[in-house]
C-alpha cells in the first residue's frame, strides 16, 4: 500500500514538475524565432543571389535549362519533395562547382557539367546540395560563422555589398563540417537512389577528380570538400549489397547536348 502511494506520489510530482516547466517556455518566442529565421533565410537567397546574377554569366539557354530541371525534376518527385521550392540557376563557369544557398537555392557551374561522364554523376552533386538544402546545413553553417544576429543584421538594413559577397565566396568555395559532409553524401545516395540513378557514380566522381592528375586549378567541388576518397568508400561501403534499379533521364543525345552547351 505504501509502495503504490510513493509511486503515485513521484508520478504526481513528475506530472507537475513537467507542467510548470512547459509553463515557462515562451512557446509564441519560439515560433517568432522561427519565423524570423526562416525569413532571414529568405531575404538572404535573394540577396547572395542578386549578387551573384550581377556578377556572373547566367545561362539563358532555355534548352540546357530544360534539361538541367528534368534531373532535378526526377530527383525530387521521387523524394516526395516540392520541386517549385527550389530555384535552380546554371551558371556560365569554369570551375567545377555546385552549391546551394540559403532561400532554397541550388547553383550549378557549367564547367562541373562539362566535367561529368555521365548524367549520374551529375544527379549525384546535385542530390548532395540538394540534401545539404534539406538538412538545412546551409543556415547551420552561416551561423556558425557570422552568428544569427549578425545575419538578420543583413537582411533588415545593415548590409553592404563587400558583405554579401564574403556571404557568396563563404557559401561557393568553403566546406562543410566533416559531419555535415557526410550526412549529405550518404542522404544523396538516398536520393539517387529512390530516384533509381546510379550511386556508384557518384562515388566515381569524387574519386575520380580527387586524384592529381583530374585537379585543375579551378577544381572547386572537390577540392572544398575534403577527403574525397575515404568518402567514396563510404557511399560505396554504403550500397555494398544492395539491388539497385537504374533507370536513365536524359537520352545519349541530350546528355551530348548538355555537356557541349
Amino acid at each position: 500500500m505504501r509502495k503504490t502511494l510513493l509511486q503515485g506520489l513521484i508520478l504526481g510530482i513528475g506530472i507537475f514538475g513537467l507542467l510548470f516547466l512547459l509553463q515557462q517556455i515562451d512557446f509564441i518566442k519560439l515560433f517568432h524565432v522561427k519565423k524570423i529565421n526562416d525569413t532571414t533565410e529568405k531575404k538572404l537567397g535573394e540577396m547572395i543571389w542578386k549578387t551573384i546574377e550581377a556578377t556572373e554569366t547566367v545561362v539563358k539557354n532555355d534548352s540546357v535549362n530544360d534539361l538541367v530541371n528534368k534531373i532535378v525534376t526526377r530527383i525530387t518527385e521521387k523524394n516526395n519533395m516540392d520541386r517549385e521550392e527550389f530555384k535552380v540557376h546554371v551558371i556560365e563557369n569554369d570551375e567545377i562547382n555546385a552549391f546551394a544557398m540559403p532561400g532554397d537555392h541550388l547553383v550549378i557551374y557549367t564547367g562541373l557539367i562539362q566535367n561529368c561522364d555521365n548524367e549520374s554523376e551529375l544527379a549525384g552533386v546535385i542530390c548532395h546540395e540538394l540534401a545539404h538544402i534539406q538538412k538545412n546545413h546551409v543556415m547551420k553553417k552561416l551561423v556558425k560563422e557570422l552568428g544569427l544576429s549578425a545575419l538578420i543584421s543583413i537582411t533588415t538594413g545593415g548590409n553592404s555589398p563587400q558583405l554579401i559577397k564574403k556571404l557568396t565566396k563563404e557559401l561557393s568555395s568553403a566546406a562543410y563540417d566533416r559531419e555535415l559532409e557526410s550526412e549529405a553524401d550518404i542522404t544523396g545516395v538516398d536520393y539517387m537512389i529512390k530516384a533509381q540513378l546510379d550511386p556508384e557514380k557518384l562515388a566515381d566522381f569524387l574519386y575520380k577528380l580527387s586524384t592529381e592528375e583530374y585537379m585543375p586549378e579551378q577544381f572547386y567541388w572537390v577540392s572544398t570538400h575534403p577527403e574525397s576518397k575515404e568518402r567514396a568508400k563510404a557511399i560505396l561501403e554504403y550500397i555494398k549489397g544492395d539491388t539497385l534499379i537504374k533507370k536513365p533521364i536524359l537520352s545519349k543525345t541530350e546528355w551530348d547536348y548538355l555537356k557541349k552547351n
